[in-house]
């Protein structure tokens, strides 16, 4: 009986990876329609600073409905082996370290000490590797954006 309900639920294999992600991304999609409600939509003729992030909301909502409807072929997440679990843990810790570090220590640090960390630590890639690796993404990426197309960036308390 209670294999009955379940399958009524989530239809006959449960819970899919595609279907995870098609929710995910239906949440996030309804979160930012929510989210701008409160900015100017416009018209046709003059579009406001709502209009760009509405559009994409409703086309990846309506896309992540197309992913949960085609996805009753993918693997169920219960039969995932969660084996990359640290990896994810450690991009997540990063992203964060990103969000509270980037002001005070500014772009080309924040950058360095995040990709070394990944790829000498998580990645296993060694610490030559990865400090040519953040050296070279870090100021690279740093010249890209703020030399040639002149896009702010910010300073650490060190200049850098």
């Amino acid at each position: 009986m209670q294999n009955e309900r379940r399958k009524g639920r989530l239809g006959s294999r449960g819970l899919t990876t595609d279907r995870a992600a098609g929710v995910a991304l239906a949440a996030f999609a309804i979160f930012v329609l929510w989210e701008s409600r409160n900015v100017p939509f416009g018209t046709t003729a003059q579009p406001g600073p709502g209009t760009v992030p509405v559009l994409l909301a409703l086309t990846l909502l309506l896309c992540s409905g197309v992913v949960v409807a085609g996805g009753a072929a993918a693997p169920r997440v219960a039969s995932l082996p969660w084996t990359e679990w640290r990896q994810a843990v450690a991009i997540l810790g990063s992203c964060a370290f990103m969000a509270l570090a980037l002001e005070r220590l500014g772009y080309r640090l924040t950058i360095f000490v995040t990709l070394l960390a990944l790829v000498s630590l998580v990645e296993g890639k060694g610490w030559v590797v990865g400090t040519i690796f953040a050296l070279g993404f870090s100021w690279g990426t740093y010249f890209l954006f703020k030399t040639l197309l002149g896009v702010p960036m910010p300073l650490g308390p060190f200049g850098f």
